[in-house]
């Protein structure tokens, strides 16, 4: 592979994990989670393994009804998606913005709670690949261009080496099954009264993320 900021084709990225005997199933889903991310970013490529070692220890497949958790928005969401079909829109993948490297797995359940699997990045494991704990702690002595590479070889070295998990419990949620509609004065858009605020829709409250342009 060739060194600086140019990313590495897929027949690169395979050839690199050939020659860490990365399994066929593995290389396949890191493959689809590549495409679908639309690069090769490391967050992804460790995501994958942590999907999988998840699913593993679950003992689930793809094709059940799983459930995910998500500590951070940045590239791990998209290995849930892709490889255990949790997504945001059905409702089957909750990202919570805690900064942590880590995803929670759970199958369906009907209690009002679920036996899940956590995994996360165990830091003194990853001390043994100096690479990924540089690029990890975003520390000076990683060099995106001239270390891009040598990430991915660690990384597929590594594969699930560097992760840990738990067992943990998560309470469910009823799913809101009764609802009406409401509208809010501000904007005159229809809700459902469960996402409705004190006296205004979030989108003219808190979460209100733009500004109308007036037309010309």
């Amino acid at each position: 592979m060739n060194s600086g900021h140019r990313k590495p084709s897929n027949d690169e990225l395979v050839a690199l994990m050939n020659a860490h005997n990365v399994n066929p199933r593995m290389k396949a889903n890191i493959i689809r989670c590549i495409e679908f991310h639309t690069s090769p970013a490391p967050g992804v490529l460790i995501g994958a393994f942590m999907v999988d070692m998840a699913m593993g220890e679950l003992n689930v497949t793809p094709d059940m009804k799983l459930f995910g958790v998500c500590e951070t928005p940045k590239c791990l969401p998209d290995a849930l998606q892709i490889i255990a079909g949790c997504t945001t829109g059905n409702n089957r993948l909750r990202v919570i913005p805690i900064g942590k490297f880590a995803i929670t797995l759970n199958s369906a359940t009907e209690n009002n709670f679920a036996d899940a699997i956590r995994v996360f990045i165990n830091f003194k494991k990853m001390e043994k690949f100096p690479v990924i704990n540089a690029w990890y702690k975003n520390t000076p002595d990683f060099n995106k261009g001239a270390m891009k590479n040598a990430l991915f070889d660690e990384i597929f070295k590594a594969g699930c080496t560097i992760l840990s998990s738990e067992r943990v419990r998560i309470p469910i949620t009823e799913k809101k099954r009764f609802w009406k509609s409401v509208t809010c004065p501000c904007c005159g858009d229809t809700i459902p009264d469960y996402l409705f605020g004190t006296d205004k829709c979030g989108g003219c409250g808190s979460l209100k993320y733009y500004e109308k342009v007036p037309e010309k």
